[in-house]
């Protein structure tokens, strides 16, 4: 118990490897995001575009479900992983030479952001699947909470940087994430985890099914990462952050960056503390109170006509729902045999990206029928009525005292 994430990376070199390969994914990914969205909100002005791209992305996440999962579990997930953060390379490489020929287009960006959620859709489930081969059971909600602050501390000085860098030219922030992606391939590649049990077989709904029914069949797992969908779903207003730092807050690209980064600060300040000191008792209350808080600091942003008073707010709802994730993660990994960890976590990541990118279309949408400022409020409100909800539909989870319910697990 006395461990801390420091002692764990000092002492598990290949989670160490594993960390610094999610701190360059992440970063990829981060400055990636903050460009498109940028670019593509000045190339039309359309805030439903920006909902849009959530939902491209999000889209190979429903059509690839059967193949996701069951690619984790049979092949080398060290390999799937490499594979897909290569393929976003050569994605951030089109982003290069179409910004240097000036010739990105709505069309373009829409059809990127699909190949990336397709890339993304295989690497999630691979990747987390993988973090139990590299770390003992016993190490690993502490595991869970350190890698997670790798991805936030990524999410911190990406964003911040790609919005920097973009006041030089877009080509200045696609540039960069090449080498990124390039680096946490090599990473992944050098990974030495422990072998992990092949699943053999076809792709079929069975393979899908198997996930699912081990999910339905822990109603507290179930609880949870729904609980997270729907909460998330109707409360993210990240897609509208464009909209925020231009229109509303008075600000510019770098401003956008910070906005993106300030949900991070809290996630890693929060992750830190978790990989110090991990939830032991009263999980179900702590997790519910951490998505209550997520509402109240969404209508909080929604109201804001501060940019320092939206700051501190993201930074108190990233730390929310960092709370929610590290719980929902370890329920799924800990509480799931390795053969079939793969798919389980296709399921879960499936919940994940309905929760972001679904949300992105659903913030998107509802700003253009209601306006930015009504969107970000009303979907607040309705993260506060979800709870309410699941408090009385999943009891146990509620009153859940334990993270996990293997003694040692």
């Amino acid at each position: 118990m006395s461990d801390s994430a420091p002692q764990l990376l000092r002492h598990h070199r290949p989670f160490l490897a594993f960390w610094l390969a999610r701190v360059f994914t992440a970063s990829g990914f981060q400055m990636l995001t903050v460009a498109i969205g940028w670019q593509l909100y000045q190339l039309t002005g359309n805030v439903l575009d920006l909902g849009l791209v959530g939902l491209v992305e999000f889209a190979p996440r429903v059509l690839f479900m059967l193949h996701t999962g069951h690619v984790a579990d049979r092949y080398d997930r060290r390999k799937v992983a490499a594979l897909c953060q290569s393929l976003q390379a050569l994605i951030a490489v089109a982003l290069v030479v179409g910004s240097a020929s000036d010739s990105v287009s709505r069309e373009m960006i829409f059809i990127l952001a699909f190949l990336l959620g397709a890339t993304r859709s295989f690497e999630m489930p691979a990747t987390q699947a993988l973090l139990p081969n590299v770390v003992p059971p016993g190490l690993f909600p502490r595991a869970v909470a350190a890698s997670a602050s790798a991805t936030q501390a990524a999410t911190i000085v990406a964003p911040a940087i790609g919005g920097l860098l973009y006041a030089f030219g877009s080509i200045w922030v696609y540039g960069p994430t090449v080498a990124l992606y390039v680096i946490a391939c090599a990473l992944t590649l050098s990974l030495d985890a422990r072998q992990q049990v092949p699943q053999r077989g076809r792709a079929s709904l069975e393979s899908l099914l198997a996930g699912i029914r081990f999910i339905r069949s822990r109603p507290d797992i179930l609880g949870a990462i729904s609980l997270d969908l729907f909460a998330v779903l109707l409360g993210g207003a990240t897609a509208l952050l464009p909209v925020f730092a231009k229109d509303i807050l008075l600000t510019g690209a770098w401003g956008l960056g910070l906005l993106r980064s300030a949900p991070a600060v809290g996630a890693l300040l929060m992750s830190v503390w978790l990989a110090r000191f991990p939830f032991e008792r009263k999980v179900g209350r702590t997790m519910f109170t951490a998505v209550g808080v997520f509402g109240v600091a969404t209508i909080a942003f929604g109201l804001s006509t501060s940019f320092w008073f939206s700051l501190a707010v993201l930074v108190v709802l990233g730390a929310a729902d960092m709370i929610s994730m590290v719980i929902r993660s370890s329920f799924v990994q800990l509480e799931t045999p390795d053969e079939m960890r793969g798919r389980v976590s296709a399921v879960n990541g499936l919940f994940i990206g309905a929760s972001n990118q679904l949300g992105e279309f659903e913030s998107g949408v509802t700003a253009h029928w209601f306006g930015t400022v009504p969107a970000v409020v009303l979907g607040g409100v309705g993260t506060l009525v979800v709870t309410g909800v699941w408090i009385k539909l999943f009891p146990t989870l509620a009153g859940r005292d334990q993270l996990h319910s293997k003694p040692g697990g």
